[in-house]
């Protein structure tokens, strides 16, 4: 698929045209796929957004892309791969737009599609589609930007959607991310803290070149309203009673720790069987 004038997109084998509807929501799946994530976790990470948590690490993003972009006059073209409901790519999309002039074409793709609904629902600016990262739709080098935040990636797609002198900014959590949570959803156990990512790293090098990583570690302020959409919107809470979600959940947290690593990276000429 090829965006054209940002209201449609064209198939190139069979040059079939599919406008997108007014809310900006498009079904491009093949099938049917089932996730566990649900409305409710949806909703939830939309209220943590919307309050300011991650706003110091969207930041972060928006200043890499904003100083590569400034002088530009073609629009920027940042997809959003494993979007969710919406709330990171249009937090993004929305703190760019207010600090630079250059226009930006801004699409989130995930197979959820309640997600994908939501996202449209909330945030009609973007273009939001439903749709496989392993089996993207979209044409070669349809993108300046690949966003891939605390989401599965596919780099071999990554690397065919991107343009050459394109970047893909991943997030990854580092081993402090939510641990004031953690220790109340497993105190006592070897899930209490997150492992150092490794791997997720060695993948990501063998497939970019110049790869840079920018480490995000901040702690504020938790509303004790916010406990509960904190709990449900990560799956650290699966498989856990709900008698005891409904304990936890009558704690005070205080503060919670944000810790985050912004992987940059631009296109390698090696291959790799990862």
């Amino acid at each position: 698929m090829k965006m054209v004038q940002w209201k449609s997109l064209v198939c190139i084998d069979n040059n079939h045209c599919f406008d997108l509807s007014k809310r900006g929501y498009m079904n491009l799946l093949s099938g049917s796929y089932r996730t566990m994530y649900d409305k409710r976790m949806f909703e939830s990470r939309r209220a943590i957004s919307r309050s300011g948590v991650y706003r110091p690490f969207y930041e972060a993003i928006c200043d890499r892309i904003t100083a590569e972009r400034e002088v530009e006059r073609e629009p920027t073209k940042v997809m959003d791969a494993g979007c969710g409901e919406g709330s990171h790519l249009h937090n993004i999309q929305q703190t760019i737009e207010q600090h630079t002039r250059n226009p930006l074409v801004a699409v989130g793709m995930d197979i959820s599609k309640e997600g994908i609904h939501q996202a449209a629902t909330e945030y009609p600016k973007a273009i939001w589609c439903v749709g496989d990262n392993a089996n993207s739709p979209f044409a070669d080098q349809s993108f300046d930007y690949l966003l891939n935040i605390l989401s599965p990636a596919n780099y071999a797609e990554f690397r065919r959607i991107m343009t050459d002198d394109g970047t893909v900014i991943k997030v990854i959590p580092g081993i402090d991310y939510l641990k004031e949570l953690r220790g109340l959803l497993y105190d006592g156990t070897d899930k209490q803290l997150y492992a150092k990512d490794n791997k997720t790293l060695e993948r990501f090098r063998a497939h970019f070149e110049r790869v840079e990583a920018e480490s995000i570690h901040y702690r504020l302020p938790l509303d004790k309203a916010l406990i509960e959409p904190l709990i449900h919107m990560t799956p650290l809470s699966w498989g856990i009673e709900e008698e005891r979600l409904q304990d936890i959940q009558g704690n005070n947290i205080g503060e919670i720790t944000i810790d985050l690593t912004i992987l940059f990276g631009k296109k390698s000429s090696r291959t790799s069987s990862y």
